[in-house]
């Protein structure tokens, strides 16, 4: 069960950090092009490499955590019967809610408190590295309300739920 409007977010996430990669890959090309065939390489192309991985992974690994694909190790709660599963399920959910709203208020401690100082070569203000943090953390704290709302509005469902779909 999901919010179609969250849908819609995944899609913009996805499209954004697709984009932001397929930028990565061009510049890195530019990068090793200039560093084998002009031997000129361009300084900004490793610093802005740098930013756009962080703007590919971080909000990617928030709808991993939506979507239950990010890493997890389930083998001992998979053996303890449904209702502590479903137990685990709703502790899980909140702690990773409370590492979202954790990552997103330190984080943007860093945006603040890096602000006012440049990246070398790329000219733009050093809090933009930490911008995927808070976005990411956000991000968390988004989707975990929403798996808790459905959680806790519709536990039957969950309960009756079979192994494959868990």
């Amino acid at each position: 069960m999901r919010f179609k409007v969250l849908d819609y977010l995944v899609t913009l996430v996805v499209a954004v950090s697709g984009g932001a990669l397929v930028l990565l890959v061009a510049i890195t090309g530019w990068q090793v092009y200039g560093r084998y065939v002009l031997n000129d390489t361009p300084t900004w192309a490793e610093r802005l490499s740098l930013l756009l991985i962080l703007i590919v992974a971080l909000p990617l690994s928030a709808v991993g955590l939506r979507e239950n694909i990010h890493l997890g190790i389930s083998y001992i709660v998979e053996m303890l019967p449904r209702r502590a599963q479903y137990g685990f399920e709703l502790l899980r959910t909140l702690l990773l809610g409370a590492f979202g709203v954790a990552m997103s208020v330190y984080s943007y401690e860093l945006v603040v408190g890096t602000w006012n100082r440049a990246i070398p070569l790329l000219g733009v203000p050093q809090g933009v590295q930490y911008l995927p943090l808070v976005i990411t953390g956000g991000l968390i704290v988004i989707f975990m309300a929403e798996r808790m709302w459905f959680l806790l509005r519709h536990p039957a469902e969950w309960l009756e739920r079979t192994e494959e779909t868990i």
